[in-house]
């Protein structure tokens, strides 16, 4: 048992070790982790490490599409709708269909229907990859907020192509306009199965008796409710998780309490973290036995195979994205659009923002190994080693060389949004305005005689008041000091808990309150 754990201790402190080199050297870490998991299993006398697609669809994937979904925006995702769903749905489609016809016309013994199998598996772009990889650079809220929208819808679209092209292989048929109806219905009721389950944990969350514990149970429960309740009725797990998500965080200040919110988010924050890690971690390890499947394909002609469909992909994306712009562009002067002119900058980032990840890697590895007459599965072990090619050179060259491309293309942002530090100030001007008129108007009696709500009163009007000059080196100053003196403060409870009447819990209670009042002060001056 010890020695079946132990290495994967080791790769979560190497994990660790390369996500801290790449904080420091400021690229995003699922490259990192990538070419690192690479890199280590190259190494000789490595266990070899094998990845159950079981694992990966439905203990790895619900969490981090919940996650992300929970931090996307209703707002943007509503007002880049149009923009969004096509690409989720019609560019997967397109995408398979190219790559079908190139591996098709290139790759000895591919028919139609593989193509279609490997089109439905590297065609969607990984949302996991792209908000880490978004992180680390600047771009135009609204390229952002297509790029993350489109990675979370693309991949319900992929893997019904992938199950249709499945089929086909193993019957040998494929009957399109059953195929079609099916299509929709999958997501349909994927969407509306993600909502009821949804409906069900939220008033699971407002009817019992919860604390901040049981709530941040049920948060981790409620993405693989949704995906195996889905699955288990052969719709959209993916989908179900992802509408699921927006659903109940659309309302989370609505059911949960302020300390639920700060518990379930710190959970959240290391547990996709975690995930992500070993994820990416496991895709470069992975990479032994792939190579070593490949049978009587030669490893020079698999790695060509493996160039030619990333090259197909990156270049038809890029295509896409420019094709929707100019049919934006002339459809504008008939339909009002949320942008009539969106130009070539925008589109470019986004279609070199294309990494493929973990739903890849799930779909290609989740590949039957025997067909339903018991004969091997055609290309198999080349479908895997094309995929493995796809995600490590999309996340390692574009996700390397994004930041560049915008840079070159130098894309102002038409929003005209404020900086991150003036929308602060803004609504903590604008808060602080609207506590002191409720105070005046419904306290203004207490206001005369209670002394903490004049300190209170005098601390809003502080902020509301707050000139432009006060907001740089004075701030700085007064969050220097006031750290300084929490500090201090904590060095105090340290000496009261040498007391043996103080009841330590008492200090664990008020060093989390100093906690919490630094995390307040960092995030108001930083």
């Amino acid at each position: 048992m010890t020695e079946t754990i132990i290495p994967y201790l080791g790769i979560v402190i190497v994990i660790l070790l390369l996500v801290t080199l790449a904080q420091k050297i400021k690229i995003a870490y699922p490259v990192m982790l990538v070419v690192g998991g690479l890199l280590i299993s190259l190494l000789p006398g490595l266990p070899q490490i094998k990845i159950n697609p079981e694992l990966i669809f439905i203990v790895f994937l619900p969490p981090l599409l919940y996650d992300a979904a929970w931090e996307t925006s209703w707002k943007d995702l509503w007002r880049w709708r149009r923009v969004i769903t096509s690409f989720a749905f019609l560019v997967v489609l397109a995408t398979s269909l190219v790559v079908a016809l190139v591996s098709n016309m290139v790759i000895p013994g591919f028919t139609l229907a593989l193509g279609f199998l490997l089109g439905g598996i590297v065609s969607p772009p990984d949302a996991v990859s792209a908000s880490a990889i978004l992180k680390t650079v600047k771009v135009p809220k609204r390229i952002s907020a297509v790029i993350e929208g489109e990675s979370l819808l693309n991949d319900a679209s992929s893997l019904i192509v992938f199950r249709f092209a499945l089929l086909a292989v193993n019957t040998g048929t494929f009957v399109f306009h059953k195929a079609a109806a099916d299509f929709v219905l999958v997501i349909a009721l994927g969407i509306l199965i993600g909502v009821l389950v949804g409906l069900l944990f939220y008033y699971l969350h407002k009817w019992l008796p919860t604390d901040s514990n049981v709530d941040v149970i049920l948060m981790l429960l409620a993405p693989y409710v949704m995906y195996i309740t889905a699955e288990s009725f052969h719709f959209s797990g993916v989908l179900a998780v992802v509408s699921g998500g927006l659903f109940l965080s659309a309302r989370s200040h609505s059911f949960l309490s302020h300390k639920s919110r700060l518990r379930g988010s710190n959970v959240w924050s290391a547990f996709s973290f975690f995930l992500n890690g070993l994820v990416f971690m496991l895709i470069g390890l992975e990479l032994p036995e792939i190579v070593g499947g490949l049978g009587g394909v030669s490893l020079k002609s698999a790695i060509g195979y493996g160039l030619l469909i990333t090259a197909v992909l990156v270049v038809t994306r890029i295509i896409f994205f420019l094709g929707t712009s100019a049919f934006t562009t002339f459809i504008s002067r008939y339909i009002k659009t949320a942008d009539s002119r969106p130009g070539w900058r925008g589109p470019l980032i986004a279609g070199w923002a294309g990494m493929r990840g973990v739903v890849s890697l799930a779909a290609a590895l989740s590949i039957p190994i025997f067909l339903t007459d018991g004969t091997a599965f055609p290309q198999r072990n080349l479908i895997l080693f094309i995929t493995f090619t796809v995600i490590l050179l999309t996340l390692v060259v574009q996700g390397l060389t994004l930041p560049f491309v915008i840079r070159w293309v130098h894309m102002k942002d038409p929003d005209h949004y404020n900086s991150d530090k003036e929308q602060a100030d803004e609504i903590r001007r604008n808060l602080a305005e609207q506590s002191l008129s409720y105070l005046r108007e419904h306290h203004a009696e207490s206001l005369e005689v209670n002394t903490s709500l004049q300190e209170l009163t005098a601390k809003l009007e502080t902020d509301l008041n707050l000139s432009d000059e006060e907001t740089g080196a004075h701030h700085e100053e007064f969050k220097q000091v006031y750290l300084r003196m929490l500090d201090d403060q904590r060095l105090a409870l340290l000496e009261m808990n040498k007391k043996p009447e103080t009841d330590e819990a008492v200090i664990r209670k008020y060093q989390g309150l100093l906690d919490i009042e630094e995390e307040k002060i960092r995030l108001k001056y930083d």
